[in-house]
């Protein structure tokens, strides 16, 4: 048998929010792995130079997650560009810094928009796909911030607790169908999502201490010329473990940790919430 024909076929992802930070990492690391990819994003001109690279294995399409008729579009559009679809990557989505009451209403609505419901119409859209292959793997990109808190990150972080929600839910459904899901939880990494890419809300000064104390400064939006000093890991780490993921077969956990500092955040936000409800006299905590 040659050396081709006893390789395992070519996977052909899809992958949102691709133009730049962990959404390009996840592109290059499946290109990387000999796999196909559809990549979605605003401006797909993003991508002109790997897509020179790689002319036979990716396409990029232009999308709006948050439009939901034109996601299902889209979806149909990629099954149909390879042939097939057998990993989603929803990766669009953004940080929003404002605690509860800074926040308006149209931050408020644009977070979930794009975090949760753009997340949730991929799912919906790609699901008839899997369906009928009787195969797929969803991939939910979330972080540390959908286990825990994290003060004047609460819309972030009730995004992502959404998000953990509805497909862990999804995983149970659909797990007699043959699709996997993944909910991958990562730590911090050194990309836009901290920076260019965070929005944030209009400060008040009744905050300005709770600021300082958990960002160092009262200052919004903070100091972007401190971006050369981030000294967070490398997207291509996240993406590496994500493509190993998605090799290694059905029997993966549902969580996927991602990142050094990643089990750490997770095992004190669980401890937090283990102490919280031993407040609760009846309450005892599974052994």
């Amino acid at each position: 048998m040659s050396s081709s024909s006893s390789q395992a076929p070519s996977r052909v992802w899809l992958v949102t929010g691709a133009g730049r930070g962990l959404g390009r990492a996840f592109v290059e690391a499946a290109l990387g792995a000999g796999d196909r990819v559809v990549a979605t994003l605003r401006q797909p001109p993003a991508l002109d130079d790997l897509a020179k690279d790689h002319p036979a294995t990716l396409r990029a399409l232009a999308l709006d997650v948050r439009e939901r008729a034109a996601v299902f579009a889209t979806v149909e559009r990629a099954a149909a560009l390879f042939g097939r679809l057998d990993v989603v990557v929803n990766n669009a989505g953004y940080g929003l810094v404002g605690t509860v009451e800074e926040v308006t209403e149209l931050d408020a609505r644009e977070q979930m928009e794009t975090n949760f419901f753009g997340a949730l119409w991929v799912t919906q859209a790609v699901l008839p796909v899997f369906r009928a292959q009787r195969s797929g793997h969803v991939v939910q990109v979330s972080s540390v911030g959908g286990v825990g808190t994290m003060p004047a990150f609460g819309l972030y972080n009730a995004s992502k607790w959404a998000l953990e929600g509805f497909s862990e839910a999804l995983a149970a459904e659909v797990a007699e169908l043959g699709i996997r899901v993944t909910i991958a939880e990562l730590g911090g990494f050194a990309t836009d999502w901290a920076w260019s890419s965070m929005r944030f809300a209009e400060g008040l000064a009744a905050y300005d201490g709770l600021r300082e104390r958990t960002f160092g400064t009262p200052r919004l939006p903070w100091d972007m010329s401190q971006k050369a000093s981030d000294e967070s890991a490398d997207p291509a780490e996240a993406a590496r473990a994500l493509v190993a993921h998605v090799a290694s077969g059905a029997a993966a956990p549902l969580r996927l940790l991602v990142g050094a500092d990643a089990p750490g955040h997770v095992a004190a936000a669980l401890a937090a919430r283990r102490d919280d409800y031993r407040k609760n006299a009846a309450f005892v905590w599974p052994a």
